[in-house]
């Protein structure tokens, strides 16, 4: 029996040692398949990381453009309003001179219809109106010259 003991206790040893190389290999298996497992899912990881840095480059072009297209649309807007300013400024000096000459003549007209000559009428060898307009003292002499004006509203005559 002894023999028979020693026998079952070193097949009990190979079968233990069977059941450990087996479960050494499981685990080595799982470890390995581990390991492909993460690797496969930084893989995956990475190349999500690089598609949204690609994203985002390719919207960084789309953005500048944009903001290239912006900046050339408001320099043209701007220019174009300083044009406008610089007409308007134009505008308003011809209006405040041809106001003025309206004022002017105006009064003259006032003068005349008040004066109870009739205009055209003959005095002393000279028609009254004439002499009326020449000696009113506030009659600008530029009266019949264009108006020009500038930019900086100074007037040229």
């Amino acid at each position: 029996m002894g023999s028979s003991s020693g026998a079952s206790s070193e097949a009990s040893q190979l079968q233990h040692s069977g059941s450990e190389e087996d479960l050494r290999q499981i685990m080595d298996q799982r470890k390995r398949k581990r390991m492909l497992s993460n690797r496969e899912s930084a893989r995956r990881s990475r190349m999500r990381k690089q598609k949204h840095l690609d994203d985002m480059m390719a919207q960084m072009v789309h953005l500048r453009k944009e903001n290239n297209r912006i900046l050339t649309t408001m320099n043209v807007t701007t220019q174009f309003h300083m044009n406008v300013e610089a007409e308007n400024a134009i505008l308003r000096a011809q209006m405040a001179e041809l106001t003025l000459r309206l004022q002017t003549l105006n009064e003259i007209m006032d003068y005349l219809n008040s004066s109870n000559v009739p205009f055209g009428t003959e005095y002393q060898g000279t028609q009254i109106a004439d002499e009326c307009f020449m000696n009113i003292p506030w009659v600008p002499p530029f009266i019949n010259q264009p108006i020009m004006a500038s930019a900086d509203g100074m007037f040229m005559y």
